[in-house]
C-alpha cells in the first residue's frame, strides 16, 4: 500500500472514531510502528489530524472566534505564566509587537515597569493598559475595528505594520497546529502576514487549549516562528514535532 492510500485510510478511521491508537493502525494497515508514526507526522503537518499519546485524533474546527471578554476568563493562570516567561525574552531597548489577544495582554501586564521599550499593537485593551501603567513609547496600528476582539484588522492595520522595523513580534492564535496558525476571520490574515514581514523574530504565545484546532483561513505556517511559548499541557508528540522543525519551545510553569 502506498503512503497516499494509507493516509486516506487513517483519515477515514479518525473521522469515524474520533481517536485511533497507533497499535490498531499498525494492525489494520499491516505496516511497522515507525511507518505509522511517519504517516501521522505528515498528516499532522498538513493540519488534518492531531497526534496524541499512543495514537491520533481528529482536529476541532473553530467556526467563530470567542469574544475578548469570553477569552479573558479562560485559562487565566496559564496565560499569566506564559506572559511572565515571554517577558524574559525581551532585550533592552527593543521595539516589540503585541498581537491582539488575552495572552499578549498577560505579557503587557509584565512589562509595565520598563521604560526602554517601544510597543506596537493593534489591540485597544493592550494599548489602554500600557497607556495607564507604563512609560513605554506606544504605537497603535489603527485600521478597521473588530468590536468582538477590541482590535484593528484589515488593510490599513497591515500597511501600518509594513512601515515599521520590529525587533520581536509576539503573535497570538485562536487555533494552531503543526501546519500553522489559522483563523475564521479573513481580515486577520493580512495583519498576521504583515507582522512577520516587519519583524526580525517572531514568537507564538498560546495556551494549549488552542492547539489542535483549525479554522477556515491559514494565516501563517508554523515555520515562521523562532520560538513557541505555551504551557506544560502540550502533548509530547507536538513537543517533539516542534523541536524537530527547528523551533525553540518554552513551556511555562503555572504558579
Amino acid at each position: 500500500m502506498i503512503p497516499v492510500e494509507r493516509h486516506q485510510q487513517i483519515l477515514a478511521l479518525v473521522s469515524e472514531r474520533g481517536v485511533v491508537s497507533i497499535a490498531e493502525l499498525t494492525e489494520r494497515l499491516e505496516v511497522s510502528h515507525m511507518t505509522i508514526r511517519r504517516d501521522l507526522q505528515k498528516l499532522e503537518e498538513q493540519g488534518v489530524v492531531l497526534a496524541v499519546s499512543g495514537g491520533v485524533q481528529s482536529v476541532e474546527r473553530l467556526a467563530i472566534e470567542p469574544s475578548h471578554q469570553d477569552k479573558e476568563a479562560m485559562f487565566s493562570q496559564q496565560k499569566a505564566a506564559i506572559g511572565q516567561l515571554a517577558a524574559r525574552q525581551i532585550p533592552i531597548n527593543s521595539c516589540i509587537y503585541l498581537d491582539a489577544g488575552t495572552t499578549t495582554l498577560a505579557l503587557a501586564r509584565q512589562i509595565g515597569e520598563r521604560d526602554d521599550l517601544t510597543v506596537v499593537t493593534n489591540d485597544f485593551v493592550i494599548a489602554a493598559y500600557l497607556l495607564e501603567h507604563s512609560q513605554c513609547k506606544l504605537i497603535h496600528t489603527g485600521g478597521t475595528v473588530c468590536r468582538e476582539n477590541r482590535s484593528c484588522v484589515g488593510a490599513a492595520a497591515a500597511q501600518a505594520l509594513r512601515n515599521l522595523f520590529i525587533d520581536l513580534a509576539f503573535i497570538s492564535a485562536s487555533s494552531w497546529s503543526m501546519r500553522g496558525l489559522s483563523t475564521p476571520s479573513e481580515d486577520k490574515v493580512m495583519v498576521k502576514k504583515a507582522i512577520v514581514e516587519a519583524s526580525r523574530r517572531c514568537i507564538l504565545l498560546s495556551d494549549t487549549s488552542k492547539y489542535g484546532k483549525v479554522a477556515t483561513y491559514l494565516a501563517l505556517p508554523i515555520s515562521v516562528f523562532d520560538i513557541i511559548i505555551t504551557d506544560g499541557k502540550l502533548p509530547e508528540a507536538a513537543q517533539e514535532a516542534i523541536m524537530q522543525a527547528g523551533i525553540a519551545l518554552l513551556l511555562a510553569e503555572e504558579p
